[in-house]
């Protein structure tokens, strides 16, 4: 993976650093999964990949640049099978994606959303996701899929 840690820390930045290197893992992790990236799904990713800020599907759309004649049952296609692979995120509130940068393992999505800026930065939460598992299987309930939405100002409109 492109964008490694040395060492995770609960609350580190998990955006992919290396567009082209990041493609090519995922590349192979859909390979392995019996998938094809096709280059529809593939410009959707790199699209994310070179996103400032969670994109809407209608703004991908609009910069899918020829590739044929995608409509918007396209682009929510192209979306669907990136969430079910692992390599996007929905954030609900806003209704936009992001790329996710640690395609290697599964995890529970926790976004800091600035409300200023409209940033918004995954984190690891290691013990934030450990223990909503925890709690949610105390109340006999299985997590398939959590993502978590924290909204306030981040630390570059804060300063």
């Amino acid at each position: 993976m492109a964008h490694t840690h040395a060492h995770i820390h609960a609350n580190t930045p998990c955006s992919p650093q290396d567009a082209e290197a990041f493609l090519a893992e995922a590349e192979k992790m859909v390979s392995a999964k019996g998938q094809k990236l096709t280059p529809i799904r593939r410009k959707v990713l790199h699209l994310l990949l070179d996103a400032e800020e969670p994109a809407k599907a209608y703004d991908l759309l609009a910069n899918l640049d020829g590739e044929g004649a995608a409509k918007p049952p396209t682009i929510y296609r192209a979306l669907d099978f990136l969430q079910g692979m692992g390599l996007v995120h929905k954030i609900e509130s806003l209704n936009a994606f992001v790329a996710c940068g640690h395609i290697q393992r599964e995890h529970s999505a926790v976004f800091l959303i600035c409300d200023s800026c409209g940033s918004a930065e995954e984190l690891h939460a290691i013990e934030t996701s450990a223990a909503l598992s925890k709690e949610t299987s105390t109340a006999g309930f299985a997590i398939q899929n959590a993502v978590i939405e924290a909204r306030g100002i981040c630390r570059k409109c804060a300063a």
